[in-house]
């Protein structure tokens, strides 16, 4: 297929070339000129604006947004909706709120165009792992965009096969799952992301109980000097806390025992309050998420080692870098 890529930063560059060692055809856009050119080298065909970009494409055009969340995609979305040829479609792949896409969906469709919501997860390590997406959308738009989402899913690997899925969709054993209609992709991605949080905080708080355990004040005899990145190794082989986040913690520690090179200043990219703010709406409780997400917002006051683990973790895999406490 042919494909127009917007926003080519850590994630949409690299969701383009995913695509094209694949065969796919993209043309890129981009306000930084550099992102582009360092596309087009790779073989995408480069365009000047939208107008440009939508000329290079046949229909039905598809256009694959990949920008921050807000005002930025919601600009870029509308300007889509007004220059496109009915039948086209915008797929989404940031992380808007999910109240937005069906808005959105609701207006392009007044439109004649179609509109996709795609929750991606892999980070900056997408390229070569591929991405986990939950997907929403009418059926058979999502039917079409098979070939593109095929190829930037990582595909079923060595993950063991889990008993029972017999009869079940097989989009989900290769990275991929048509979550439901507008909306539900980046609904399933949010919740997704404050699961994430909660994940997160626990190892930066289970980290920081051992770290301190060697503190002067406890007992003599009480005390342990204990090695982190030995134990981060150790439980990513066998252990049942065993996980990606896990190994990031593996690679952070090995490389920075100390962590120095993390300030702790942890951001909350909203999908984490979105999270809870759906759990009040259907009045589910949530404990661990919301302490979670209390706890990045501590961050941003106090410093203590668990705050740069979980700096250290957001950036092995999202490339999120994070200010050191001036």
């Amino acid at each position: 297929m042919r494909i127009g890529i917007i926003g080519l930063g850590r994630m949409g560059g690299n969701i383009a070339r995913r695509l094209m060692r694949a065969g796919h055809e993209c043309v890129a856009l981009d306000r930084s000129a550099e992102a582009v050119k360092a596309l087009a080298a790779d073989g995408a065909e480069p365009a000047a604006d939208v107008a440009a970009l939508l000329a290079k494409l046949p229909q039905p055009q598809v256009v694959w947004v990949m920008l921050p969340s807000g005002e930025i995609t919601e600009a870029m979305v509308a300007e889509l909706a007004g220059a496109m040829r009915p039948g086209g479609v915008v797929i989404d792949g940031g992380n808007s709120f999910w109240k937005d896409d069906v808005r959105r969906g609701r207006e392009l469709r007044a439109k004649g165009l179609h509109y996709v919501d795609v929750g991606t997860s892999g980070g900056v390590w997408g390229l070569e792992r591929g991405y986990c997406m939950m997907i929403g959308g009418d059926e058979e738009t999502v039917r079409m965009l098979d070939p593109i989402l095929a190829a930037l899913a990582p595909g079923a690997g060595e993950v063991t096969r889990t008993p029972g899925r017999e009869g079940r969709d097989p989009r989900a054993e290769q990275g991929y799952i048509h979550a439901g209609p507008v909306g539900a992709g980046h609904f399933v991605k949010m919740v997704h992301n404050g699961i994430e949080y909660g994940m997160m905080q626990a190892f930066a708080e289970g980290f920081e109980i051992m770290r301190t355990r060697g503190d002067g004040a406890l007992p003599e005899g009480e005390r342990f000097d204990l090695d982190l990145a030995d134990i981060a190794e150790v439980w990513r082989r066998g252990s049942v806390v065993s996980s990606w986040l896990l190994d990031l913690t593996a690679i952070a520690l090995a490389g920075d025992p100390k962590l120095d090179a993390y300030g702790g200043n942890v951001a909350d990219s909203g999908e984490g309050r979105w999270t809870i703010q759906a759990a009040i709406e259907q009045a589910v409780p949530a404990n661990v998420l919301s302490a979670a997400l209390y706890a990045r917002f501590r961050s941003r006051q106090e410093h203590p080692f668990g705050e740069k683990l979980l700096s250290a973790m957001r950036f092995q895999f999202g490339g999120h870098v994070e200010t050191k406490p001036g």
